[in-house]
């Protein structure tokens, strides 16, 4: 790749933990918050890797559905960071006619990028099974959500999600997820609660709503 194409403009729609800005790795050159149309979120068995068995929040298209994430312009030089954190993760491109975005600024940055430069990051094939929800990892992602689109976007993820049900890890104390941010206890409490309303299973659950089967 030639200077010139390290210094190009990229961008990508982050879904998951892309959103919350606080774990960027790389320093972007702007972002805003942003819908996409015609795609779904969902949760997937991750693929083996040697790695703890986990949940990979991935996209699927869906013509009836808008999800909300958050638009992150980049340069190329950034792409190998990038597809080193989603290894798991495959770049498909994307029409820029499919976002909405907040910001005054982004759709001329947008018409500036070259075809195949804005992409969003589709999990590889799942592996088979029903891998549990991370604690820590969701934590970061609903606080993504909640600072970048607020409570409604906060529900939105929620509900333009497919796959909650199943066992979560709860970590928080001793996280798995290496870009865990700093989410205050309230905030902590709230995003439990939702997930239980989603129908995430938290451990000693069942035993809360039938204790006489502890005994």
């Amino acid at each position: 790749m030639s200077v010139q194409d390290n210094d190009r403009l990229i961008a990508y729609f982050g879904y998951g933990s892309l959103v919350n800005l606080a774990t960027l790795a790389t320093p972007y050159v702007h972002a805003a918050p942003a819908r996409l149309r015609g795609w779904r979120r969902h949760w997937q068995a991750r693929p083996g890797d040697g790695l703890p068995e986990r949940a990979l929040l991935s996209v699927h298209r869906d013509e009836s559905c808008e999800i909300h994430g958050m638009l992150v312009f980049d340069v190329a030089s950034s792409l190998t960071s990038l597809d080193e954190r989603e290894r798991h993760y495959e770049r498909v491109a994307l029409d820029p006619e499919h976002l909405s975005v907040d910001c005054d600024r982004s759709p001329a940055m947008l018409s500036a990028l070259r075809a195949g430069d804005l992409f969003v990051y589709v999990g590889t094939s799942p592996a088979e099974g029903q891998s549990p929800l991370v604690q820590s990892y969701l934590h970061t992602v609903m606080d993504g959500f909640f600072d970048s689109h607020g409570e409604a976007g906060l529900l939105a993820f929620m509900q333009t999600t497919r796959g909650f049900e199943r066992d979560i890890l709860e970590d928080r104390h001793a996280p798995h997820y290496p870009r865990m941010t700093d989410v205050p206890e309230d905030r902590r409490v709230r995003y439990d609660r939702l997930l239980r309303e989603a129908g995430v299973r938290f451990a000693g659950d069942g035993a809360q709503r039938n204790p006489e089967a502890a005994q």
